[in-house]
């Protein structure tokens, strides 16, 4: 009864495995690059995103479902802050609109359960949006001051901290 709901719970895991995978590959380079301001949004971000994985689960496996959990992409080798950016802008927006395409499609099927769940990931994903976007502008706004100010704000820690670099 449910199986075209499951079928598009699936895609949206399938999403956000994608998703977090590159969040922390992203979150990896930036905390490299002495980014952790940005390094931070990318390790934040992934984990919300895992929150998503483990909700689309429950209610794939509530309807009777399993799990395929087989990321949609692979990660993009990308170790530019602006390109990151974009990138995890334009992810987050195709995620909103397939969203709200199967938050319809559910309702459609009469699965209104699978309709919230779509329509809060919805809100989440425009949201993730709005904070790559804001930092998107920072950086349009600031050029490399921005970048150079969070690299240089790492050095204070790391020399305050007898030089250690931080777990």
């Amino acid at each position: 009864m449910y199986e075209e709901s499951i079928k598009l719970l699936n895609k949206a895991v399938a999403d956000e495995l994608a998703a977090v995978h590159q969040y922390l590959y992203f979150h990896f380079h930036c905390e490299d690059q002495g980014f952790e301001l940005l390094a931070g949004l990318f390790m934040r971000i992934a984990i919300e995103e895992m929150g998503h994985i483990e909700l689309l689960a429950e209610r794939i496996i509530f309807l009777g479902g399993d799990v395929e959990m087989v990321p949609s992409a692979e990660v993009k080798k990308v170790r530019d802050v602006a390109e990151m950016l974009e990138m995890g802008m334009a992810m987050e927006q195709g995620s909103v609109r397939d969203y709200n395409v199967w938050a319809n499609e559910c309702a459609a099927n009469a699965d209104s359960g699978s309709k919230r769940i779509f329509e809060q990931l919805v809100a989440d994903e425009e949201r993730h949006y709005d904070q790559y976007d804001n930092e998107r502008q920072n950086l349009a706004r600031f050029g490399d001051r921005y970048l150079a100010l969070q690299s240089i704000e790492r050095s204070k820690r790391v020399a305050a901290s007898g030089g250690a670099a931080e777990a």
